[in-house]
């Protein structure tokens, strides 16, 4: 979709696309859709996508917020065997203040972070 509308493309994924020369340039916009739930390292590779981002770059990240302890035993998206991380809002909270990064949630399994500078 992002080539279609112009923009220039790297793809990287360990399995089936691990172009190595992917992770090693700077990016003004990363994204990460419905990939954080299957990192089985997610701070490690969170941290390495982070350091990708030019200053004032963003890093999109989409997935399903965890739900509440009560709610877990019956919520659907941890039955996928290779769901095996989950994030919440204070989740994000939390890596953006590791990160002293700017969040916005303009969805609800929708974070977009933003590096300062």
């Amino acid at each position: 979709m992002f080539r279609e509308a112009g923009h220039a493309v790297a793809v990287y994924d360990r399995f089936y696309a691990p172009d190595a020369a992917a992770l090693g340039r700077q990016y003004d916009f990363i994204t990460a859709t419905e990939v954080v739930e299957h990192l089985h390292h997610p701070k490690e590779e969170l941290d390495r996508l982070w350091d990708l981002l030019s200053p004032g770059g963003r890093l999109g990240i989409m997935t399903r917020p965890a739900v509440e302890r009560d709610a877990f035993p019956a919520w659907h998206y941890k039955n996928d065997l290779t769901h095996i991380c989950f994030f919440s809002p204070a989740t994000f909270s939390w890596l953006a203040d590791q990160w002293q990064a700017l969040l916005n949630f303009p969805e609800s399994d929708i974070a977009i972070f933003q590096k300062r500078g």
